[in-house]
């Protein structure tokens, strides 16, 4: 920490899950940190712990109009990941991507910042290849009902690496694998938060299909390590890089470690598999490993038990309000009486 430089470090989407972890960790490592988030998926909740810390600032903002500030790094994680949330307003969805990346590349080329851009697995599709490497173009349905997103990041990739041939910018672009762990939006319909919320709730846990698609998940404080190395190499990176768990398991056995782990008495429920939805997904991290030194070090058990313990908490504290506002209802109408 002796020889740390002071950064003024831009997270668009700083309010959701990923953000809030990466603004978080940059402000523990002391850079002075503006997270604008326009809170379409993202929570003040999130960050409610950093908002007293004077190297940190919450600024409401949608990235689809420009942002005129001064920063010397950009992150940019604003746009909704969840299929429930980019598929609500597909054309926003677009939009947050293509005109998002847009005007953060500007800004970037005004100030001559650094860029990190979140891009996605879902670039690859329903993969052909596997495990998926960087040079691998992808399968997708670009008409379909995923490709709001799908196409929306690939248009971003694309503006990234044209900006830094046209204009010299110092852009990186990571290819974010599936991602849990605290502070997931528990309705957001991606697998790890249904499945706990489900178990939790004692209720079937969703399956689609027959369980045998396979996911590689990796654990939140893993994947930040990640980024932040990805921006602090001295060089630019002229090729995407992808960031994940090689690890893969199926969904099925993903549902009966999540029942295990939250000693859920849960069963399994079975449904048809939704449109585009890809059946294998794996990343090699051999550019990774090579260029940043990173492999995800959490063990899924353990990233799984931290995640099921967060949101136990939360649903404690929604039923401890649920109560205290029922008391209250009650008490008011004994006094009425």
């Amino acid at each position: 920490m002796k020889d740390l430089v002071i950064k003024r470090i831009l997270v668009t989407g700083g309010a959701g899950f990923l953000g809030s972890h990466l603004c978080e960790r940059l402000v523990a490592q002391g850079h002075d940190v503006l997270c604008a988030d326009n809170f379409y998926t993202g929570s003040r909740r999130n960050v409610a712990h950093l908002l007293d810390n004077p190297n940190f600032e919450l600024l409401r903002h949608d990235v689809t109009f420009p942002l005129y500030v001064e920063v010397d790094e950009i992150y940019n994680l604003a746009c909704p990941a969840s299929p429930i949330h980019y598929q609500h307003d597909p054309v926003q969805t677009t939009k947050t991507s293509v005109h998002g990346a847009i005007n953060m590349l500007g800004l970037a080329k005004r100030l001559g910042a650094k860029l990190l851009q979140a891009s996605t697995s879902e670039v690859y599709g329903d993969a052909l290849r596997h495990p998926q490497t960087e040079d691998y173009w992808g399968h997708v349905n670009p008409i379909g009902p995923r490709s709001c997103y799908d196409e929306g990041k690939r248009c971003a990739e694309t503006l990234c690496m044209d900006y830094r041939r046209q204009h010299g910018l110092d852009v990186r672009v990571a290819r974010i694998f599936n991602t849990y762990g605290p502070r997931m939006h528990p309705r957001d319909g991606r697998v790890i938060s249904n499945f706990v919320m489900q178990a939790l709730a004692n209720e079937a846990l969703t399956v689609y299909g027959d369980g045998s698609q396979t996911r590689c998940f990796c654990y939140v404080d893993d994947l930040i390590d990640g980024l932040i190395r990805m921006m602090n190499l001295p060089t630019p990176v002229d090729m995407p890089v992808n960031l994940g768990n090689p690890h893969e398991i199926s969904m099925a056995d993903t549902a009966r470690r999540v029942i295990g782990l939250a000693r859920s008495e849960s069963a399994l429920r079975f449904e048809p598999l939704p449109v585009d939805d890809p059946c294998r997904r794996c990343p090699s991290i051999a550019r990774a490993q090579a260029l940043l030194g990173w492999s995800p070090s959490t063990p899924l058990d353990a990233g799984l038990m931290a995640t099921i313990a967060w949101f136990r908490r939360l649903r404690a504290a929604a039923e401890s309000h649920m109560f205290a506002m029922s008391d209250a209802t009650a008490r008011t109408a004994h006094h009425q009486d």
